[in-house]
């Protein structure tokens, strides 16, 4: 068997799918219009992004890439179910140096994520308006452990295949 195929699969863990759920759903890929606030340049800028999502690791999560228009990859997520706490998730941007260690719960008609950056401030990432073919995503950054917040993203994402 090769690496490849032992990395991906064809679907969810059948003893824990229902679990899985929440971020199976987005498997498949997603054309993004991302709008990233800078705080340095205290203004907005827009991009085109492409996010597919798909399962690894014997189907126990989803792992989803993010690329750019020139084809290269922006990071990615791992995210695994956990029966003790629910979904872990990591998010990992090489070209920006970041780490960011989260975990994920869903509220409402939501899927919530709160977490820490390496640099030791909070995030929090919400899923939200979540339809068969369409999704926004919204990211937070707290420089005071919370006590007030930033919004830093906002993504619009369409299905294309999945």
């Amino acid at each position: 068997m090769s690496m490849h195929r032992s990395l991906l699969a064809d679907g969810p863990a059948l003893e824990i799918a229902s679990e899985l759920a929440g971020f199976g759903r987005f498997v498949g890929e997603w054309t993004v219009r991302n709008a990233l606030y800078s705080e340095d340049a205290g203004a907005w800028s827009e991009s085109d992004l492409v996010w597919t999502f798909d399962w690894i690791l014997g189907g126990s999560g989803v792992q989803d890439v993010l690329v750019d228009a020139t084809g290269s990859a922006v990071g990615t997520t791992v995210r695994t179910w956990d029966s003790r706490v629910g979904w872990r998730v990591v998010w990992f941007c090489p070209r920006a140096a970041e780490h960011v260690v989260l975990t994920a719960e869903e509220v409402e008609d939501r899927v919530e994520l709160m977490g820490v950056q390496a640099d030791g401030r909070r995030v929090r990432w919400v899923f939200s308006g979540i339809a068969p073919d369409t999704f926004a995503w919204d990211g937070w950054c707290s420089n005071d452990d919370g006590g007030t917040w930033w919004h830093e993203q906002h993504m619009d994402a369409q299905r294309t295949t999945g």
